[in-house]
């Protein structure tokens, strides 16, 4: 019995101290909303002895933090679309993805011996995907590789993809499907990506994505893949003509040498030649007469 006394004794101290403790609690720590739609941060005071304890609220950022509720009034854009409930809780209304992060709910209380508590809510905002761009080769020959491309950035969580061709859904790896089975493809449902190894006359199509998530899909437009055939008769033909015509031109350039035709034309071409002398005519030439011409006959 006197044990008991003493324990509780003991423990006063420490009873007191949590009596006058301001204490806060949530009911949700961890709240998922969609775009747009209205949500509550919950924050509780479970105990205080002060009867108008300061409240406020704050979001925390990377790289600063800012104030939601403070002074007794809403701050900023929060002033348009947030207000408080039951006291400490807060309700904002048309969430966007910018809400999104940790909101620190602070009270303190003047009269209570633990003056100041706090509590963190973690808000996440899911977001619907909106249409993805899709990348589909126009053309590609039988037996090459192909990859199609499907990418969407907004959704959050990050979204999955889905291909179709001509509207029917593609499954992950052609071989394991019958109705696939010439086919040779895989689809990667988090990158966006249908890679076709060698594709097939039977490949051809409309082809179109979806991306969704919990939260909503949207697809791309659809595109056209062709698969032709590579005809290689009528390449090596043309190669062969080209190849004929050139050593043609090469043979018939070098009977045109040996023939002399282009050293006919060289010589045929026009050419200053110095006049012939007049038979009987000397020329003297003086520097300041230049040339000065006499008969043979010419006696001085």
């Amino acid at each position: 019995m006197a044990l008991g006394r003493w324990t509780l004794l003991l423990l006063l101290p420490v009873l007191r101290y949590r009596i006058l403790a301001v204490e806060l609690s949530s009911q949700n720590v961890q709240p998922v909303v969609q775009e747009f739609q209205n949500v509550e941060l919950s924050c509780v005071i479970s105990s205080t002895k002060s009867a108008n304890p300061r409240i406020e609220w704050k979001k925390i950022g990377a790289k600063e933090t800012s104030y939601v509720y403070y002074d007794s009034k809403m701050q900023g854009d929060w002033a348009k679309r947030a207000t408080l409930h039951s006291r400490t809780s807060l309700m904002i209304s048309n969430v966007t993805r910018a809400d999104r992060g940790v909101y620190r709910c602070e009270v303190v209380a003047p009269d209570d011996t633990n003056i100041g508590a706090e509590i963190n809510i973690n808000l996440t905002v899911h977001v619907k995907p909106v249409a993805p761009k899709c990348r589909v080769p126009q053309s590609v020959p039988v037996g090459k590789s192909a990859t199609l491309h499907c990418q969407e950035k907004e959704g959050f969580p990050e979204p999955t993809y889905t291909w179709y061709r001509n509207s029917e859904p593609l499954p992950k790896d052609s071989k394991t499907s019958p109705k696939f089975v010439n086919s040779s493809f895989t689809v990667n449902s988090k990158t966006g990506t249908l890679t076709f190894s060698e594709v097939q006359k039977g490949d051809t199509g409309r082809y179109h994505c979806i991306a969704s998530n919990n939260v909503g899909s949207a697809q791309c437009e659809e595109h056209e893949m062709e698969v032709y055939d590579l005809n290689i008769a009528g390449i090596v033909g043309g190669v062969l003509v080209v190849l004929t015509v050139l050593l043609l031109i090469t043979v018939g350039i070098c009977c045109a040498y040996r023939k002399g035709i282009f050293a006919a034309n060289k010589q045929n071409g026009n050419s200053y030649k110095t006049p012939a002398k007049p038979d009987g005519v000397n020329y003297i030439r003086t520097d300041e007469e230049g040339d000065f011409r006499h008969k043979s006959s010419f006696v001085i």
